[in-house]
């Protein structure tokens, strides 16, 4: 999920494996389509990524809870032709944990709720600890090491031993198991002052379409996040470097780039994103890493909000 094309050639070719383009247009006007779904039910709605939200169920009663999950659902799949899953908990972390089941079980008809649930044991015992909202696959690793391997376990996990090892965020990740909400939910998050992603390739690069795919998929990584927060960039920083370790000659370099309209659209940032690598790529040399970064970030709900 998420690699350049050029990583899994090899895969394709084994598999017969379909390609098609992207339309992120049409991806971000049906996410548009699915929040302004959801704003009919309640204002009170944080729009987490593309295809995710959290929403609080006010004015209603418990037991009407799971009614009204499936009403939210059949709604969305109405108005959108989308199918959604909806998980109802007293936390964010165990409704992460209850649209995780609601996705896969048949019982539950895409709607699973957990408040005051006789089930809750059961359904935390089923989630392995690394599909745990915050936890990750290095966290996943510590945690096994010890012995905690689902969510169960993590909830009765020693709390000295959780804020050692994973730090405050761990600490509220586990009295969110235990039903105390700790993270609120945001309507308006705060701004981030730029977002870096970058990775070393796995086998080093020195071709310019190479290079031009592995900082799309940052790109694309990046707007995700900007949008995440509905927030937008003013400038965009693209970078290369070598193997500073090997025996190859040495080459790093950086573009910037001013952006002509603050933006957090795919296409639009990896237009400008692949004039940057065309600037600083140099034949003759094999890299090691490419990264981009978006910095000068802000609220840019009007563009942000219609991309992918």
């Amino acid at each position: 999920m998420g690699v350049p094309r050029f990583q899994v050639n090899n895969l394709i070719d084994a598999h017969n494996v379909e390609v098609f383009s992207s339309n992120y247009a049409l991806y971000g006007d049906m996410s548009q389509r699915v929040m302004g779904t959801l704003d009919e039910f309640t204002p009170e709605v944080e729009v987490y990524s593309i295809d995710e939200a959290f929403m609080r169920l006010v004015e209603l009663r418990t037991e009407k809870f799971t009614e009204a999950g499936h009403h939210v659902r059949a709604t969305i799949e109405k108005w959108t032709g989308i199918p959604s899953s909806v998980g109802i908990a007293s936390t964010k972390t165990l409704a992460k944990i209850a649209a995780h089941i609601a996705k896969r079980s048949s019982k539950a008809r895409g709607v699973v709720n957990l408040v005051n649930s006789p089930y809750l044991d059961a359904a935390l015992g089923q989630v392995p600890v690394e599909d745990v909202w915050g936890v990750g696959r290095n966290r996943a690793r510590v945690l096994k090491g010890a012995g905690i391997d689902t969510a169960l376990k993590l909830r009765a996990a020693d709390e000295r031993w959780i804020k050692k090892q994973m730090g405050v965020l761990g600490l509220r990740l586990l009295f969110e198991l235990r039903g105390t909400a700790c993270f609120p939910l945001e309507r308006c998050p705060p701004p981030k002052q730029g977002i870096t992603v970058s990775r070393s390739f796995g086998n080093p690069v020195n071709s310019l379409a190479e290079v031009r795919e592995a900082v799309a998929a940052h790109i694309s990584r990046a707007a995700e996040k900007l949008r995440r927060g509905r927030h937008a960039a003013n400038v965009l920083v693209v970078f290369l470097m070598t193997n500073r370790f090997g025996s190859d000659p040495l080459y790093s370099c950086s573009a910037v780039v001013r952006l002509p309209v603050t933006s957090a659209l795919t296409p639009e940032l990896i237009t400008h994103a692949h004039y940057a690598v065309e600037k600083i790529y140099r034949e003759g040399y094999t890299f090691k890493k490419a990264g981009v970064m978006l910095i000068e970030v802000g609220l840019g709900l009007a563009r942000a909000g219609r991309a992918v």
